[in-house]
């Protein structure tokens, strides 16, 4: 049976081995005679007419005959179909891609024409529009709307002035100007509030299609103020119809909502097209200064670590400086060049102190009067020439700063002709001091290919170097690197957080530090106002900051406790969202007690997880053992509860004391736990109000014992006594002697007469304790007429003054 089997394979078998010889030979090729007469070259080709087409071999005729006439199919035949339909298609594989692609591309280039034709079309129809001339009026408001613009923007400022423009801008129906008005009163900033006012404005402007109007509905549906009861759909709508307009904080808050799924699904990639458009505008506006310091100030955190004040750590260094301390005079000057917490930016005297510290021979001092003079300010005009003289100085004697001045000034070619050798030269010594200048500079030459050879790793490598320092477009070409994959894989999450920073950091961010010095200037509304409106396009600071009042019970726009613990708790849950480990304690703390939600044990205790094992906060480490030695939202558990005690004192020196009382609290619990295993554990079963209650009486013992402990503690004072005075009843009779002898001579005559060895000691301490009488009574001297006969009493021993 077998035998035949493969008797019957068997020219199957030599069929197919006879096709997949002739496949590995490759496809036939047809070639055409130019001249015409219908030769062909080529193994296995067919011969063509003259019009260079392929005509069929002879045997493929008989064969097709062949076919005709059989009735059946043999196996040789059928095996022999696949060769005939390879044979007939070989010549067209390579031909057909090249035919589709063209195909598909005259196609493309058809449509593309039949749209231009059709928008020729629609503009035909269009009628031309006339350009509107302004009015004198309108000029003259934009121009107060300018100049109001550019004040507000500048530290330095008298802002009454700038709001009396806007107001006189409005006045002529300058969109802009009412808009800028209604945000003022809205927030407080440097005007009286008036919700009512500002939301009146923003819906009137709004049918004007102005985009700052719906952001400021938007704020307000979110907000809940203004006559608006809180909406968030209502919000997003009016964020959406601003983000469409440009408007640049409707763009983040956009952005922000779509990264972490607020009333939106969570999509990365819109994300990142908001918050790219946003950070583009802010790496235009960055100059070589890096752009402003915004201090990013907790009030949590300054609560808790509350450290020294900026201003008088200024007094201090401003009177070193006046003594001629190079390095303080360095310092201050780095301080007014970028601006403190507390100390406002100032060009003009960053420029005295730098001064200062150039004349006494300092490299720094050099260097950075070179970026004053490159840069230019409102106080100090640019000056190349000027400043390539600072920063050779500074560069000759090594400082980085400097090495970096010169390389961009050869780069970009400010006051000296280009030169990229010399320029990567500098910015490669720069860099090797770790100075962020030269490294972000070295990172755009190898990404830009910019007298170099384009190098995405050796950008990556300086740009990842220069955000170690925070440098922002160092941030922004490392998220257009990861947005775009340039020199690794694209990765959309780290683009977005790239992007993100670098929007964070426009000057709309100068609102944290006005609202943090609103705030010691103890204006709590309007504090809270403007940290709210920055916790909507998603500062995480102003999050934070914003629950922090509603939570301390400083806020009173809206007179509602429980209102007030409800926004605060959306807010430490967005603070907590972005990874601040106090705020996920808080918001621990709001799902533990059923502040603003309802009480959630396990919520509770997985955000104390989460703060301290990625934050290892101290706190929440504390409250997660409470948790488990109560057995609240997980299983009891004390042993573990004991290490989370001691792992909070150990994270932090301030919790030692209250894990000392929880560990010794512990203890004791343990200790009546091993009580009721024994037989003496009716004890706890005699009174169930005792059993309910034990805790109180615990407290109450523990009180007592303590006071006890601090009376026994207490110092003794032992009180001064007064000197001893002699009974009424052993006075003697006031018959003093005559000489101051006579009383011992009468006591030793007694003690002799008695003849007992305790008169004698008597009487020889009493004389030795008075040796006269007259020392001790001076009236004895002026008492005249008494002989010693008459002091010679028989009971003379009995007579005696005790105090002689």
């Amino acid at each position: 049976m077998k035998a035949t089997v493969w008797i019957c394979m068997l020219p199957l078998f030599l069929a197919c081995s006879q096709l997949r010889a002739e496949e590995l030979q490759g496809p036939t090729t047809t070639t055409i005679d130019p001249s015409g007469t219908g030769t062909s070259s080529g193994t296995g080709t067919a011969p063509t007419t003259g019009t260079g087409t392929a005509t069929p071999t002879t045997e493929e005729v008989t064969t097709a005959e062949h076919d005709s006439h059989a009735p059946t199919e043999s196996n040789e035949r059928k095996a022999a179909k696949p060769k005939d339909t390879a044979e007939y298609l070989a010549p067209r594989t390579k031909v057909m891609p090249a035919a589709l692609l063209e195909r598909l591309w005259n196609d493309s280039l058809l449509r593309q024409q039949k749209l231009k034709a059709e928008i020729e079309k629609i503009e035909a129809k269009r009628q031309p529009t006339e350009v509107v001339e302004q009015t004198p009026e309108q000029i003259e408001a934009q121009t107060m709307y300018d100049n109001a613009m550019d004040m507000l923007g500048k530290p330095r400022t008298d802002k009454r002035v700038a709001f009396t423009l806007l107001k006189k801008a409005a006045d002529f129906n300058h969109l802009k100007a009412r808009a800028e008005l209604a945000w003022a009163v809205l927030l407080g900033h440097w005007m009286d509030f008036d919700f009512n006012h500002a939301a009146d404005e923003f819906e009137s402007l709004v049918n004007e299609g102005l985009p700052e109007a719906h952001m400021g509905l938007g704020f307000l549906y979110s907000a809940g103020v203004g006559g608006k009861n809180v909406s968030q759909p209502l919000a997003l709508i009016h964020y959406s119809l601003a983000a469409l307009g440009d408007n640049t904080l409707a763009q983040m808050a956009m952005g922000y909502r779509h990264l972490y799924g607020i009333n939106v699904p969570i999509s990365c990639e819109k994300a990142l097209i908001h918050y790219k458009r946003v950070a583009k505008k802010v790496a235009s506006k960055i100059t070589f200064a890096n752009g402003p310091v915004v201090h990013r100030v907790r009030l949590l955190d300054e609560l808790e670590n509350p450290g020294s004040h900026e201003t008088e750590i200024v007094d201090y260094y401003q009177l070193l400086a006046d003594k001629g301390d190079v390095q303080s005079q360095v310092g201050l000057g780095q301080l007014y060049y970028q601006g403190g917490k507390a100390t406002q930016q100032d060009h003009q005297k960053a420029l005295e102190y730098f001064t200062q510290a150039a004349n006494a021979g300092n490299a720094v001092g050099f260097a950075f009067l070179g970026k004053l003079y490159l840069e230019g300010s409102d106080q100090i005009k640019a000056d190349n020439e000027t400043a390539f003289k600072y920063f050779t100085r500074a560069s000759e004697m090594g400082d980085p700063v400097g090495q970096s001045g010169l390389g961009l000034m050869y780069l970009k070619g400010l006051g000296v002709p280009k030169d990229t050798i010399k320029a990567l030269s500098y910015f490669t010594q720069a860099a090797d001091q770790n100075w962020v200048d030269g490294q972000l500079q070295l990172g755009n030459m190898y990404f830009t290919g910019n007298g170099v050879k384009t190098d995405y790793k050796l950008a990556l490598k300086y740009f990842n170097l220069a955000t170690h320092s925070g440098h922002v477009l160092a941030y922004y070409n490392l998220g257009v690197m990861h947005a775009y994959g340039l020199g690794m894989l694209r990765s959309c999450p780290a683009a977005v957080e790239f992007f993100k920073t670098v929007s964070e950091r426009g000057r709309w961010s100068s609102r944290l530090m006005h609202a943090y010095s609103d705030y010691k200037k103890n204006r709590i509304d309007e504090a809270y106002m403007q940290y709210s409106l920055m916790a909507e396009v998603g500062y995480e600071v102003a999050q934070s900051n914003a629950a922090y009042l509603l939570d301390r019970e400083e806020v009173h726009v809206f007179n509602d406790r429980h209102e007030d613990l409800i926004r605060a708790f959306y807010y430490w849950k967005r603070a907590a969202g972005q990874g601040y480990s106090a705020a996920q304690v808080k918001l621990g703390d709001y799902y533990y007690y059923g502040w603003g939600t309802a009480t959630d044990f396990e919520t509770s205790a997985s955000l104390y997880r989460k703060a301290s094992e990625q934050h290892y906060n101290a706190q929440a480490m504390f409250n997660l053992g409470y948790m488990h030695e109560q057995g609240l939202g997980m299983k009891k558990d004390w042993h573990l509860a004991k290490r989370l005690y001691d792992l909070a004192a150990e994270t932090n020196s301030d919790a030692k004391v209250p894990v000392a009382i929880a560990l010794f609290k512990l203890q004791m619990l343990a200790k009546i736990e091993s009580i009721k295993e024994s037989p003496y554990r009716f004890i706890f079963y005699m009174d169930e109000s005792i059993a309910a209650n034990w805790d109180l009486y615990m407290i109450t013992i523990l009180t007592l014992l303590l006071g006890i402990i601090m009376y026994m503690r207490r110092p003794f004072i032992q009180p001064d006594q007064p000197a001893q005075q002699p009974p009424a009843d052993d006075v003697a009779p006031a018959v003093p002697p005559v000489a101051g002898v006579a009383v011992g001579a009468a006591a030793d005559e007694a003690a002799l007469v008695a003849g007992t060895a305790n008169a004698a000691a008597t009487s020889n301490a009493a004389s030795a304790a008075a040796p006269s009488s007259s020392a001790s009574n001076p009236q004895n001297e002026r008492s005249p007429g008494h002989s010693s006969s008459s002091s010679a009493a028989p009971n003379g021993a009995d007579t005696l003054d005790p105090t002689d």
